[in-house]
């Protein structure tokens, strides 16, 4: 089916309009068009080559909201009308144990990125939701609960999964002590979603300019990274911290915070970080770990979550043709917390 979006066409260039082709649906395929797409700063990441895998033409977007218009012969989850979400990936085997398990994201064969990955039959390049239409197997489709707003609720399917599945992986509910690392798109989403399920959550910062903010946020206080006589009295004081930072940054202040058996899982940097010591880590029984998306019965969980303790980003809505600087203001963290392309201006963009 023929469609349009927005592409990059090379890494030095603006998102420019993008004519272009979806496969043909199979029948296991929903198609929707979408209504809603987010933006995140892996695609600013992606467009501009930054990790050095992006295939030209790309459209970006795995934070997709919709409305199916489609369904193949095989098709028992929805039907033509449904609200439904995608997120980070479009496909994966389906046979392994890890997707036995629900964790299609950590599939044994490689899931199917949502953009810029091959397709699992056909190899052709996937295209993502700064677009009309999308074609998806329904298996990962998510449907949307009654009484979430569909215009806030794209980026779920990225940051929010992004920290919630960590937050459900180390068992966060009420009693847990949470620190958060970074109050951007991907640090407001974990400071709500701790603060739902019931913990004290307190946000580290360099600076105290952030307090207002993540207090009404949910945060319980604010910890200043910089302030060395704070940092000592909070030493042994946190079950998990998210460290959500999107840079390579140093460690060796935040271990000693973690309590025994405290984890400090990573979820923002994707590439080299700084060395850091060992000391805190062999004395405190302390780990470092990393976490990707959860999988796509967790991201169900978290949009059932979402709806019932009415958790949602703070966004900005964008039309189509204010991307490009929309991108521009990532790179300035001129964002809180999260864009959002309405579009329904995509035609007229």
């Amino acid at each position: 089916m023929k469609t349009y979006g927005f592409a990059a066409i090379d890494a030095r260039e603006p998102l420019v309009p993008f004519t272009f082709e979806r496969r043909a649906p199979r029948a296991n395929d929903v198609v929707m068009e979408i209504l809603y797409s987010g933006v995140c700063h892996s695609d600013l990441h992606m467009a501009r080559n930054d990790w050095h895998w992006t295939v030209y033409p790309l459209v970006p977007g795995h934070e997709i909201v919709g409305r199916v218009i489609e369904i193949g012969s095989e098709v028992t989850r929805y039907k033509v009308g449904d609200h439904v979400a995608v997120g980070c990936m479009v496909d994966s085997c389906l046979e392994c144990d890890q997707c036995g398990r629900g964790e299609e994201q950590l599939c044994r064969k490689g899931n199917t990125g949502t953009y810029n990955a091959p397709d699992r039959i056909t190899g052709d390049i996937t295209r993502g939701g700064y677009s009309k239409h999308l074609v998806v197997r329904e298996e990962f489709a998510c449907r949307i609960p009654d009484g979430l707003d569909l215009s806030r609720a794209a980026p779920l399917l990225c940051a929010g999964i992004t920290t919630y599945s960590p937050l459900r992986t180390w068992n966060v509910g009420p009693g847990s002590r949470v620190g958060v690392i970074g109050l951007g798109g991907l640090g407001h989403m974990a400071v709500k979603l701790a603060a739902a399920m019931g913990a004290e959550v307190t946000v580290l910062s360099r600076s105290s300019g952030k307090a207002e903010d993540a207090l009404a946020l949910g945060a319980d206080k604010l910890l200043i990274s910089t302030d060395a006589e704070a940092m000592e009295a909070a030493q042994s004081s946190f079950d998990l911290i998210v460290d959500t930072v999107p840079v390579k940054h140093d460690l060796d202040p935040y271990l000693p915070l973690l309590d025994v058996d405290g984890t400090l899982v990573i979820v923002g940097q994707v590439g080299p970080m700084s060395a850091f010591n060992s000391v805190p880590m062999l004395l405190g029984r302390r780990r470092v770990a990393g976490s990707p998306i959860g999988g796509i019965r967790q991201t169900q969980e978290l949009l059932d979550f979402c709806a019932r303790k009415n958790v949602l980003p703070d966004v900005e809505m964008i039309r189509m043709d204010q991307i490009n600087q929309a991108f521009d203001r990532m790179e300035r963290s001129d964002v809180r917390y999260r864009f959002v392309i309405d579009m329904a201006s995509l035609q007229a963009a």
